[in-house]
């Protein structure tokens, strides 16, 4: 063998010798990366999981606490609990939660279930005629709707109920006004122009 084909087998040897190592590093991140997609996978499946079954139990009545920054599905869950229950404050600050990472959908949703808790309320202290108690929920009520519609325009119930929140005001003119005059509109008259109380769930 000349030496110049001695150099060739060694030069070949060499590159045999660097793939096989190559090919073992090769394989090695290979399958690190395939266990950390696989952990990945796991952990957005036990999330989803964990996330239907807060769903299904705050549905069935059940009151179950959800992180803030957890699943936007689960949070809408918990939104509509509270609203129902019209704890308007601790619903409020999870609509805040999901304007950070809710979807349009979720978002509007969960503005048109406050505005629902907030125009029951202005409702209660009407039939009760307790109409100055009644106003500041009335435009509460309005702006999350209104919230509900920039997200989400055709959102035919935030739609209706924002025309019913406007009649209160028609009906009862003081509630635009930040005087603390008494107000003077009997209440028995709304229900002859109000088309119904607010509509939609809860």
């Amino acid at each position: 063998m000349s030496a110049f084909e001695t150099r060739i087998a060694i030069l070949r040897n060499k590159a045999r010798a660097l793939w096989r190592e190559a090919k073992s590093s090769l394989l090695a991140a290979l399958f690190f990366a395939l266990i950390v997609t696989t952990a990945a996978l796991f952990a957005e499946w036990r999330g989803a999981v964990d996330a239907n079954d807060t769903i299904e139990a705050l549905r069935e009545g059940r009151d179950v606490a959800v992180d803030a920054n957890g699943r936007p599905e689960a949070i809408l869950a918990r939104v509509a609990f509270l609203a129902a229950r019209s704890e308007v404050d601790r619903a409020r600050a999870l609509v805040e939660a999901l304007d950070r990472s809710g979807s349009v959908e979720a978002r509007a949703r969960g503005h048109y279930l406050l505005a629902n808790a907030l125009l029951r309320k202005a409702f209660d202290h009407i039939e009760r005629s307790q109409l100055e108690a009644a106003n500041p929920f009335v435009n509460l009520a309005k702006r999350e709707y209104r919230r509900a519609l920039q997200l989400a325009p055709d959102y035919w119930d935030a739609k209706f109920n924002l025309d019913v929140a406007a009649r209160l005001v028609r009906d009862f003119p003081d509630f635009e006004r930040k005087s603390g005059d008494e107000l003077s509109a009997d209440p028995k008259k709304l229900w002859t122009d109000i088309p119904g109380k607010p509509k939609g769930l809860p």
